[in-house]
């Protein structure tokens, strides 16, 4: 299967790739030094309809449920290099958005969709602890009933948009069953005992505002639960391979975008008299990753066919992801090796590409995960 793109999609592409120009990558360098996106570039992107893809009219969305649109914009953001705005989208469209089209009610839909798609809401989803990490089952954070209202005590860490963030899904624990006892709360970040800890310091994706929070005896509205109590952890895993088609979207772009930067850096910089991409070795290394780069692309496009048609599996999205990801930090690695001593300057976009990669087969799932999903699709 390969994906299709009609007129549709490629007009939505060049209104895509005109923002990412004129709002984004001139910008990002700032938004590095800030440590956060600016609240404007959300509210921007509402503004061009590239937000809430899925949410119905009435709830102020265009009502088109086709992840084509969501991949255009996360590809497009990823390819000059803006990984933290690409998370930023993905989170938005691809991550969170799906528990608030799916698991509400229309008073809750009411209440939150128009706002996640005019921006002025930035999304953003609870579920790592300090002890958890990729063990979901594990998570700790508490949910006591009291009448109409939960009790959350707990904390949260690796937040992403942890401080531009309006309104969290948290999955807290409303009992001592490892998979049946969790729920998902939707919290705004003006509730009291709602803390934002720091914004935590990476060693890449600076402008994504990573963070820790906090849970202080913080009263959430039952009317604020998503699905039924005990429900939370098979509502948290059937998202997944979503996400994880959408971490793998931005890795394929990021990859083919520092090729792209290395590919005309080669062609330029001279050594020894010539240019160093007549040099046999660039030569080895650039046939190498435009070839693995049309294999990820031809499988990343056959995965997003079948997600189209509904048919994308769990183990599929795994092999995808860790595939991808793994590709996209090789990619950068190798590029900036053929940049030498200058690849290493942060001045040149492969160094920020070799950094922000790294991440990428870690959140989302661990390529160990991955592998482990996969085998157990084996029955092994």
């Amino acid at each position: 299967m390969s994906v299709t793109y009609h007129d549709e999609h490629r007009q939505f592409r060049d209104l895509a790739r005109s923002f990412v120009a004129s709002r984004i990558a001139d910008r990002h360098e700032s938004w590095e030094q800030s440590g956060r996106l600016a609240a404007s570039m959300f509210t921007d992107a509402g503004a061009h309809g590239l937000l809430g893809f899925p949410v119905p009219e009435e709830f102020g969305g265009p009502g088109v449920d086709d992840f084509r649109y969501h991949a255009i914009v996360v590809d497009e953001v990823a390819r000059v290099g803006a990984a933290a705005a690409a998370i930023a989208f993905s989170l938005q469209n691809d991550v969170v958005l799906p528990y608030l089209t799916d698991l509400t009610t229309a008073e809750q839909k009411a209440r939150w969709l128009p706002g996640v798609v005019s921006g002025e809401t930035v999304l953003g989803i609870a579920m790592t602890e300090p002890g958890t990490g990729s063990d979901l089952a594990g998570i700790a954070t508490t949910a006591v009933r009291d009448g109409d209202h939960y009790v959350v005590n707990g904390a949260k860490t690796f937040i992403s948009n942890g401080q531009n963030g309006t309104l969290f899904v948290v999955a807290v624990r409303t009992g001592a069953d490892r998979h049946k006892g969790l729920s998902l709360l939707v919290v705004d970040a003006d509730t009291p005992g709602f803390d934002r800890g720091r914004n935590l310091d990476k060693i890449g994706l600076h402008a994504q505002d990573t963070s820790e929070l906090a849970f202080t005896d913080m009263r959430v509205p039952v009317a604020n639960r998503l699905g039924e109590e005990g429900d939370g952890f098979y509502h948290l895993v059937r998202n997944l391979p979503q996400e994880r088609l959408s971490l793998s979207v931005g890795a394929v772009a990021a990859a083919e975008g520092v090729f792209a930067a290395t590919r005309e850096y080669v062609a330029q910089r001279r050594a020894f008299g010539s240019p160093i991409g007549s040099f046999q070795n660039t030569q080895f290394v650039m046939a190498e990753l435009a070839t693995e780069l049309d294999l990820a692309r031809t499988f990343l496009d056959d995965c997003l066919a079948q997600h189209v048609e509904g048919e994308l599996t769990a183990a599929r999205a795994a092999k995808l992801k860790w595939w991808t990801t793994e590709l996209q930090v090789r990619t950068a690695d190798r590029c900036l090796q053929l940049h030498g001593g200058y690849g290493y300057m942060r001045e040149y976009p492969v160094s920020r590409a070799f950094v922000d990669a790294r991440i990428q087969t870690i959140y989302g799932g661990t390529t160990e995960i991955m592998k482990t999903i996969i085998a157990k699709d084996l029955g092994l």
